[in-house]
């Protein structure tokens, strides 16, 4: 029975070398040891794995194709070996050898980017994987640990995890390019009257916001298209109707036949920083506050 374990590793690096150099004296010369010290090696290999890897004619050594699939499956362990050096730097350094981020679409399209963006720049031994969610699903990811850091729309309700207010901006309208309301400076509630509107998939926070106001103040629309928030700004863009998106949406998803005004009421947006409780202290919850991007200041005239 094949016999590997940690000390079979030297005479895997040996054999490694011996089929990439071709003979045992480069081998040698290249390891920095004698050429018997290769072929002692190469022989206790053979008899601990029970194949025979090289055949052996005069002065040749001829690679068997076991040694072909062999000198691969090696390949792919210093590759492993690699990752798992990568690995052990970056706990060092932050305390953590990869981060998972989950974050609601509107901040996970352009604002989250940013912030990883910056946090890889600074830090490029960090490995981060980002998915994006309801904010009901950040919490749910981050609580079960399937993700460390989440971002979500307040009020976020949890006993497990540790809650930081984030970011707070207000509901903006975007308006096609071409509609008679693209030349008010701002628009008014009363305003939609009559206009189709485009809000995001429901349930959906913003979206019910801007309906209940509609309803309490019977206004009458023409009708709704509902959509993913990624595809809200196109369907503005594309002239479909007016919809109300966080400032940091509007920014991040712009379309050029759009444009931007102030909303009046003003709806207030309030997005906060999830995390597990034995985080709190990590490195690497300070490295995402330092590199959080400027809040967009994105209410055109």
């Amino acid at each position: 029975m094949a016999e590997i374990d940690l000390n079979s590793l030297k005479s895997l690096m040996i054999f490694k070398t011996l089929v990439e150099n071709g003979t045992a004296t480069k081998t040698a010369s290249v390891l920095g040891i004698t050429q018997s010290g290769v072929s002692r090696s190469l022989a206790q290999l053979e008899q601990n794995l029970g194949i025979e890897l090289f055949i052996r004619q005069k002065n040749r050594l001829i690679a068997t194709p076991e040694s072909h699939e062999l000198y691969e499956d090696i390949l792919r362990l210093v590759s492993n070996i690699d990752e798992l050096r990568h690995s052990v730097m970056a706990l060092r350094e932050f305390g953590a050898s990869r981060v998972g981020i989950a974050a609601i679409p509107g901040l996970g399209f352009g604002f989250i980017p940013a912030l990883i963006a910056k946090m890889q720049q600074s830090n490029p031994k960090l490995a981060i994987y980002l998915d994006i969610m309801s904010s009901h699903d950040v919490v749910h990811a981050v609580e079960s640990e399937h993700y460390n850091i989440g971002f979500a729309t307040q009020p976020i309700q949890s006993n497990q995890l540790v809650i930081e207010d984030l970011i707070k901006t207000e509901a903006v309208c975007l308006i096609p390019r071409n509609h008679p309301l693209a030349r008010s400076k701002k628009i008014h509630l009363e305003q939609l009257t009559g206009q189709h509107l485009v809000v995001a998939n429901q349930p959906n926070i913003a979206a019910d916001r801007l309906l209940n106001l509609i309803t309490e103040n019977r206004i009458r629309i023409a009708g709704k298209t509902e959509a993913n928030i990624g595809s809200v700004c196109g369907l503005v863009g594309n002239g479909v109707g007016i919809s109300l998106v966080n400032s940091i949406t509007a920014h991040d998803l712009a379309h050029k036949n759009m444009v931007v005004k102030p909303f009046i009421p003003t709806i207030h947006y309030s997005f906060g920083m999830l995390y597990p409780e034995k985080w709190r202290n990590n490195k690497l919850i300070q490295i995402v506050r330092d590199n959080l991007p400027q809040m967009p200041r994105y209410l055109a005239s």
